[in-house]
């Protein structure tokens, strides 16, 4: 058996299954859940194989009868599964029975939300720190605790680095040495989703092509706030027309019930000296790797800063792009400290920052993303700019970099680069 690379996620599942009866391991096809769910299980049912399909379909009793923990991977291919643990749970109320890991949500969906039985935990690609680019030395729940940790760390990743990363992406199969082997494995893998993902979700998919036009458009807006008429006027060939609205939103919905998008949504604080904000979500795909792949960009094409324009970003498309690493490694990282991440906007764009790393309590950590290895007045305007606003409300201000060094400006705002930020 291939070794198992220990996973952020580990800790929070670990204690999880520990106090409740059953735990569902959601993400895309190919982020690890069924490795990360399978050191915990004693009895594993891969619903993705017809034999065991067939078995379970004659005799469902056998899923609740096995040694507990039960892993029921790809579960959704059987929705009547979630209801079936759900019951399992009701009458046998004890921690550590089941793991349902799916990486779609059913179009039959379950006729119960399991709430209080059935408790969702959201997997993602590796993050830098799971790749082992480098040893993080700022941690963010320190950075969360508001009591402005000493920042400070060296690292040797470089902005190639970086690009290497971008272009292997976090699929824990799918990380190749060969480039022209890594490039064959993303394009697999979304082929896979068009012909037949989409189908098994009932999906009927009559234009491949288009489909794939709109997902290339969707990736080259990576970082944006575009609006999806745009991402769909974008997606039309020059023979063809447009998409319609309702086409165009059946494939977003069946692509995030198959985790592929993975939008970050917009901050909403509850404090209101801020106002006429914008709601849309920032797009992001799962993983910066497939945006890049679907736009068909290369490490030489990051390097010269060419890519898509589409009049939808300020900078290169290799910024949107490390802005989509970072947005992955945060998400990860505030999972494991029970924050949220969003990225807030003013109306007319004025004032924006990339990500907002939230606490229960409201207060907040702001985070930029720059594309570069020293940081400047320009760089952290924007920081200044919510730290009057929001005063003891932000904890902290961070701008990650691809520079070599941690630190603290004068004015307190970190400067970290991103291969040395970690939990």
């Amino acid at each position: 058996m291939e070794s198992y690379t220990n996973r952020i996620v580990d800790d929070e599942f670990r204690q999880l299954l520990d106090a409740l009866p059953a735990l569902s391991l959601e993400g895309a096809k190919g982020v690890g859940k069924t490795s990360t769910a399978s050191q915990r299980a004693r009895t594993i049912f891969q619903l993705d194989n017809p034999a065991t399909m067939a078995a379970i379909e004659a005799d469902p009793r056998r899923l609740i009868e096995a040694s507990k923990p039960v892993l029921i991977d790809e579960w959704q291919r059987l929705p009547t599964t979630w209801d079936l643990v759900r019951r399992a749970v009701d009458a046998r109320n004890r921690p550590g029975q089941f793991i349902l890991a799916g990486s779609a949500t059913p179009s039959a969906k379950p006729t119960h939300s399991g709430a209080g039985r059935i408790t969702r935990v959201r997997m993602r690609p590796l993050t830098l720190l799971e790749r082992g680019v480098a040893t993080p030395t700022v941690s963010l729940k320190s950075l969360l605790s508001g009591t402005h940790p000493s920042i400070n760390g060296e690292t040797s990743c470089s902005l190639k680095c970086y690009v290497d990363e971008i272009l292997r992406g976090g699929f824990p199969g799918m990380r190749h040495d060969s480039e022209r082997a890594q490039r064959a494995a993303l394009d697999g893998y979304i082929e896979r989703i068009v012909d037949s993902d989409l189908p098994e979700l009932g999906i009927s998919v009559r234009n491949p092509n288009a489909v794939m036009r709109w997902l290339r458009a969707y990736g080259a807006a990576t970082s944006t706030v575009t609006s999806l008429e745009k991402i769909s006027l974008a997606s039309a060939s020059g023979e063809s027309p447009p998409p319609t609205k309702p086409t165009t939103q059946s494939y977003r919905e069946a692509l995030e019930r198959l985790w592929l998008l993975d939008a970050v949504p917009a901050w909403t604080p509850s404090v209101n000296h801020l106002k006429r904000l914008s709601l849309g979500p920032k797009h992001h795909l799962v993983d910066p790797a497939l945006a890049a792949r679907l736009v068909g960009v290369n490490r030489e094409a990051l390097l010269n800063g060419e890519g898509p324009t589409a009049n939808v970003r300020e900078g290169t498309f290799l910024g949107a792009l490390f802005e989509s690493l970072a947005t992955l490694s945060v998400r990860v990282f505030a999972q494991d400290s029970e924050a949220k991440v969003s990225h807030f906007r003013t109306w007319q764009g004025e004032h924006e920052i990339d990500l907002i790393v939230s606490r229960g309590d409201q207060r907040v950590v702001a985070v930029e993303c720059k594309l570069t290895a020293s940081v400047n007045e320009d760089d952290v305007r924007q920081l200044v700019w919510l730290k009057s606003k929001l005063g003891d409300n932000l904890l902290d201000s961070v701008i990650l970099t691809t520079g070599p060094s941690a630190y603290r400006r004068p004015d307190g705002i970190a400067v970290v680069p991103l291969s040395l930020l970690g939990p």
